[in-house]
């Protein structure tokens, strides 16, 4: 039996996260009268991109943390103030989240692509954050109805990588792991980490880097559906490269 269901990342993936993220801290960092923080603008800006990646990293690892608290260590982090307390650094993650949602957008392709593929397959989400972030979020994109279910690591418990987090999406849609495609911007967590739960791991390598030999990879959504119809047990390399 082919794939019956493909299984979506959201943020870098569906969503242009990093745009958002860069242009909303940069309203907020002037909205603030934060611009000289960390040297310029652009300064702040990677380095509260290197926060995020560590924190995430750190929260994936251990998702019992706490979704929260990853955001708090961000922040604390960031203005280079341990002692703030829970509230004071929600406060102004608060005040960021305004400016980062203003500028939400879809990848071009997304829409498309999500549309085309509902003729043959049936669609949901596993991501990495909270189903509190993401489902507001699909909704004001205007495509939440696109996916039967939204599964995300801080209610279950688990992240990807792990096997449990894609086996529970897996799960949710009532399919074995082989009839399903796992589409994400990180290759090894949600590419590699989907093939050894047993998925079908596909790589959407935006930038074009590759150096992921044997992967199936996309470098555009457009170049999906011709992937799933082309080879549904990815048993050969990618045609993409």
């Amino acid at each position: 039996m082919g794939i019956r269901a493909v299984l979506w990342d959201v943020d870098d993936t569906i969503f242009d996260y990093a745009r958002a993220d860069r242009a909303g801290m940069r309203a907020h960092l002037a909205a603030e009268g934060l611009d000289g923080l960390h040297g310029t603008v652009d300064e702040a800006l990677r380095h509260w991109k290197e926060l995020t990646e560590l924190h995430w990293r750190r929260y994936e690892e251990r998702p019992e943390g706490g979704w929260q608290d990853q955001r708090r260590h961000r922040v604390r982090d960031f203005l280079e103030r341990p002692a703030m307390t829970d509230a004071e650094a929600d406060a102004w993650f608060d005040r960021y989240v305004a400016h980062y949602e203003a500028a939400w957008e879809l990848f071009p392709d997304a829409l498309p692509v999500l549309d085309l593929l509902a003729a043959d397959y049936r669609q949901a989400v596993l991501s990495n954050s909270s189903v509190h972030a993401q489902e507001p979020k699909l909704r004001a994109l205007g495509v939440r109805d696109r996916f039967e279910a939204v599964l995300c690591a801080a209610e279950l418990g688990f992240a990807k990588p792990a096997a449990e987090a894609f086996h529970a999406a897996c799960a949710a849609l009532e399919l074995a792991p082989h009839e399903v495609a796992y589409v994400g911007d990180r290759p090894d967590t949600d590419a590699v980490g989907a093939r050894e739960a047993g998925l079908h791991g596909i790589w959407l390598d935006r930038a074009g880097t590759g150096g992921q030999p044997g992967l199936p990879r996309v470098t555009d959504l457009h170049q999906l559906p011709a992937l799933l119809r082309a080879d549904t047990r990815f048993g050969a390399p990618s045609t993409f490269g």
